[in-house]
């Protein structure tokens, strides 16, 4: 059997994702870039300078006429998201959108509609999906290794981009997209609360609370105001915990032969319980090296050739979307807890 044509992909946007995007999708042998959507002249020269005689246009509506363009890869800023990808889908394009996917549940779910009435792939660019080291902790998590999971810590913390959307639909994403994966059960409520240093209403840090169908709670800090860059998680479950940290150099993902056991005392007589702490091994294990975003465009591809749902699929987009609305709400009315509607369109 012959292989299957390279998918023909117009990047839109050349700001500050959207390079990457377009040195894994001219690397790529699922993919073929076509060329380049940008406003800013200045950008559009960047890319020239880099990938000379490819084409550039400013027109998103040309980009949609040429039947060429097989997909399109959209890296623009958050509120542009939603009319962008309507616009495509309904021009026949396949989609591969940076997170979020929408501003709103109700703006996501009618993406989807779309997508799944013109036969099209809706794919969220929920880039951390595809990491090695959180697919070995969801490995660990799914092969019952750590037992039963009790509660997760986040924090991803840096002397950030500011973004004015505010630091909750920037960074929250990112941890949403791993606790989904790895927990593989929705967020029912949210708390949140944060701090406005700079522009009121764009709050720079978030402290959240997530609880998960089955009774699992995760609380991530967010900030765009740290003296360095931390991306850490910790997983403490009844067998085992583990420790993810993004910015390690000798090794990304732990696991601790650690933990509390609570038992009947055998002699006891009115029903008392002793504490026995383990303290064993601590395991790093080995990780295939790979770029997570080349993995994500092969995803992409396959997706739209084979017609299978990608790893991050529209679902599991506009579920986030609707804990990030949650979010805005709770942090709105001083950390009151809310509420997460289930998505319709959850895979």
């Amino acid at each position: 059997m012959s292989e299957p044509q390279p998918v023909k992909v117009a990047v839109v946007g050349y700001g500050y994702w959207g390079p990457n995007i377009v040195r894994n999708v001219s690397e790529r042998p699922e993919l073929e870039l076509w060329g380049l959507c940008e406003l800013s002249a200045e950008r559009a020269d960047r890319f020239r300078s880099r990938f000379p005689g490819v084409r550039v246009s400013p027109s998103f509506e040309a980009v949609l006429a040429d039947p060429d363009v097989e997909a399109v890869s959209i890296a623009t800023p958050p509120s542009t998201h939603y009319s962008l990808v309507r616009a495509a889908l309904e021009a026949g394009k396949h989609v591969l959108v940076e997170k979020p996917l929408a501003n709103t549940a109700a703006e996501a779910e009618h993406l989807v509609e779309i997508a799944e009435r013109q036969g099209l792939v809706l794919m969220p660019g929920h880039t951390f999906l595809y990491s090695p080291a959180v697919n070995k902790i969801r490995d660990l998590i799914v092969g019952g290794a750590l037992g039963e999971i009790y509660f997760v810590t986040s924090a991803r913390m840096n002397l950030g981009i500011y973004q004015p959307d505010g630091v909750i639909r920037d960074l929250l994403p990112h941890d949403l997209s791993i606790l989904l994966h790895w927990l593989d059960g929705r967020v029912t409520t949210v708390a949140a609360s944060g701090s406005t240093v700079f522009q009121q209403g764009v709050p720079e840090t978030a402290f959240l609370t997530l609880g998960f169908e089955g009774g699992t709670t995760a609380n991530i800090q967010i900030s765009w105001l740290a003296p360095r860059k931390v991306r850490q998680t910790v997983v403490v479950g009844s067998k085992q915990m583990v420790v993810y940290d993004d910015m390690a150099l000798d090794g990304a993902v732990r696991v601790y032969d650690r933990g509390v056991d609570f038992e009947l005392q055998p002699s006891a007589s009115f029903g008392e319980h002793q504490l026995t702490y383990r303290s064993g091994d601590m395991v790093a294990p080995r990780l295939d090296p790979a770029e997570p975003l080349g993995l994500e465009l092969a995803d992409f591809a396959a997706a739209v050739r084979t017609g299978r749902t990608p790893r991050s699929h529209a679902g599991l987009g506009t579920e986030i979307v609707a804990v990030i609305e949650a979010a805005h709400e709770s942090l709105a009315e001083n950390g009151r807890p809310v509420a997460v509607q289930p998505s319709l369109s959850r895979a």
